[in-house]
């Protein structure tokens, strides 16, 4: 299993990985079977998982820094801000209505990454401006991607709850 400093967390065995290797520039476009915005969500997931891991009081910061460290093309940072924007102005108000469809998990018990989809995923809702099941497909594929088969399910059900709630299905 990969872990925080393989490249392969982070980007995946089929992708070229997010740090460069000494001596190569590092390639920041989003491959072209993969739209800017799915790149985006990926590297607004980054941020959120670093300020949960760290302190989510800082998630600005904490995605400017990861932006600037990984140095992705602006089109992709302009998307990944405005979702970690909006968890940072109304995170607590977003982890409220998600503790309240998560039956018997209580929103700190869950794994950084499930916590981090789930918060990207109810914060592009909040946004709406993405059809509701493209978010929902792109939070399960990012829950699958980095954490597990079991977390994509939970990702899943979790956010069809709450997009029922929000009466967006």
């Amino acid at each position: 299993m990969a872990t925080l400093h393989d490249e392969a967390f982070w980007d995946g065995p089929s992708q070229e990985p997010l740090l460069p290797k000494q001596g190569r520039r590092q390639r920041s476009k989003p491959t072209k079977t993969e739209r800017v915005e799915t790149r985006g969500r990926a590297r607004a997931l980054q941020a959120l998982y670093a300020a949960d891991l760290r302190d989510q009081a800082q998630l600005r910061r904490i995605a400017t820094t990861v932006f600037d460290d990984l140095a992705i093309d602006p089109e992709e940072r302009a998307f990944a801000a405005r979702l970690v924007a909006t968890v940072a102005d109304r995170g607590a108000d977003l982890d409220a209505a998600l503790a309240e469809v998560t039956n018997n998990w209580r929103l700190e018990r869950l794994g950084a990454i499930e916590r981090s989809v789930l918060r990207l995923a109810a914060a592009e809702l909040a946004r709406d401006e993405t059809p509701v099941k493209v978010v929902l497909q792109e939070a399960v594929h990012l829950a699958e991607r980095y954490g597990t088969e079991r977390s994509a399910r939970f990702v899943n059900g979790v956010l069809d709850a709450y997009a029922r709630k929000l009466g967006k299905l």
